[in-house]
């Protein structure tokens, strides 16, 4: 028995050995915290102390840190330049940003301290793309890309134009990068919330050899689990590889426990039960199957979740959300006042976000019940009914909303989709270079238009076109493969 445990050992230390591990990474770093926005009440208090508080931690892991403080647009612009030269062939690259964030587009757009929002169209001037920073960093060589966003606010901006939902829009990171964002997707951070995002990840960052999926995996628990579910951050990874932020590897789980020889009777022998490790592979799961479920929204999802996980914190989060969801249901539309507006177009844009068209038609067509001149709900309802095919209904809808506001680049970019889709390809062009002329780097317009142009003969100026807007968005080919456009 002696000599048979001195080979079972041998073989546990070999197959230790051939375990892979998570390489350790170091790389170049820029925080940005931008707290004194003149449009706001008062200053944010988090950002500024949240970029110190984390450029302490990542320098003390290997990072080289730049922190950047309450930037203008030029200076922003020069700062994400200085950040992209950094980075080396094969480098980690990371990014964080605090302070206000607004999506317009399905793109979400990370703002500097001077930025002017008058209109939608602002948004694309002033704030800087998340798609198109995610781009840049993989352009510059980086091949691990962490993007790490807390600007899921009540955004000052937004009362300047009715057509902004709230929150950041649903990402997904690219090929190579972890993408952490402080909410979900339309979905903003409550002013009475603890500001617990940051220091949940520090302490996760704390973790030796903790890879980056377990650092952002565990602190979106944290998060939830501190605020009682009301703020649940958002997490995609399209990592290649497992690596830790740290200068350590994460220990061989097969060399962690102490072998002793057994020995008849010794109960101290026996391996301990790990009931805590197996909770807390539970409590990921439930908190996972939590986010899937809030993302679809409806009773059916909520009732799956529940059969899936009957007890514990979720289950009694989503017990709340089914009766909320219960008394929203139970109050006929028809009867609702007009202040439900506001309700019924954020509604609407999350259930077109979610790929819910169905119901978001509905949403934007009690918009314009209440408002019939609502540019807003009509463009959006053009877009949603040019996806799912009814191009008559949208087209009609697109121009509804142009009579309405004749320079409104989105209904322009809309009714572009509804011609393009149509084979309308002249009217397709022309709409879409009425889009560009007021924004001259929105993506979908510069894609759309590419597409058209390719189709009308011109490949060419329509590969240019393509080319220009996979440069701002490196995701607008699957964009548009959603619109069944290819």
């Amino acid at each position: 028995m002696r000599l048979g445990f001195s080979v079972l050992l041998a073989l546990v230390l070999v197959a230790a050995a051939a375990v892979p591990r998570a390489v350790a990474n170091s790389g170049v770093a820029l925080l940005i915290g931008n707290a004194a926005y003149p449009n706001a009440d008062a200053p944010l208090k988090e950002p500024v102390s949240d970029a110190r508080a984390l450029g302490a931690q990542l320098r003390d892991q290997g990072f080289d840190v730049e922190i950047a403080e309450n930037l203008g647009k030029q200076a922003m612009r020069t700062a994400l330049d200085r950040f992209y030269g950094k980075i080396k062939s094969s480098s980690t690259a990371l990014i964080f940003f605090s302070g206000f964030g607004i999506q317009t587009g399905r793109q979400s757009y990370l703002l500097p301290v001077d930025a002017q929002i008058w209109k939608e169209a602002d948004v694309r001037i002033d704030g800087f793309s998340l798609d198109k920073i995610l781009s840049d960093m993989a352009d510059n060589g980086a091949q691990r890309k962490i993007a790490l966003i807390d600007a899921s606010r009540h955004n000052p901006y937004e009362r300047n134009f009715r057509s902004a939902p709230a929150g950041l829009a649903a990402t997904t990171a690219p090929k190579g990068a972890a993408l952490m964002m402080s909410a979900l997707s339309d979905a903003v951070v409550s002013d009475g919330n603890p500001p617990v995002f940051v220091a949940d990840l520090i302490k996760e960052l704390k973790v030796p050899g903790a890879t980056v999926e377990q650092v952002l995996n565990r602190t979106r628990m944290d998060v939830s689990r501190d605020t009682k579910g009301q703020q649940v951050p958002s997490f995609s990874s399209s990592l290649m590889e497992d690596f830790s932020l740290g200068s350590e590897s994460p220990p061989n789980p097969s060399a962690q426990p102490k072998v002793t020889e057994a020995k008849p009777g010794d109960k101290s022998s026996t391996p301990p039960s790990t009931p805590k490790s197996s909770e807390q592979d539970q409590e990921a799961q439930a908190l996972h199957d939590y986010v899937d479920a809030e993302s679809v929204g409806t009773k059916k999802a909520w009732d799956d979740f529940l059969a899936k996980h009957p007890s514990g914190i979720y289950s009694d989060l989503a017990r709340k959300k089914m009766a909320a969801l219960d008394t929203t249901t139970k109050s006929p539309a028809a009867d609702s006042a007009p202040t439900d507006l506001a309700g019924y177009y954020r509604s609407g844009q999350r259930n077109a976000v979610k790929g819910d068209y169905d119901q978001a038609i509905k949403d934007f067509t009690e918009v314009i019940r209440l408002d019939p001149k609502h540019a807003g709900a009509l463009n959006d309802r053009c877009w949603v009914r040019a996806i799912t095919g009814d191009l008559g209904a949208a087209l009609k809808d697109c121009n509804e909303a142009l009579r309405i506001a004749p320079n409104y680049a989105d209904a322009l970019d809309s009714r572009g989709l509804v011609n393009l889709k149509a084979g309308l390809l002249s009217q397709a062009i022309a709409d879409y270079d009425g889009a560009l002329q007021r924004d001259p780097k929105h993506a979908p317009s510069l894609y759309g238009r590419g597409i058209a142009k390719t189709r009308n003969g011109d490949a060419d100026a329509g590969k240019h076109d393509i080319d220009a807007a996979k440069a701002i968005q490196a995701t607008i080919a699957d964009e548009f493969a959603g619109y069944g456009v290819r």
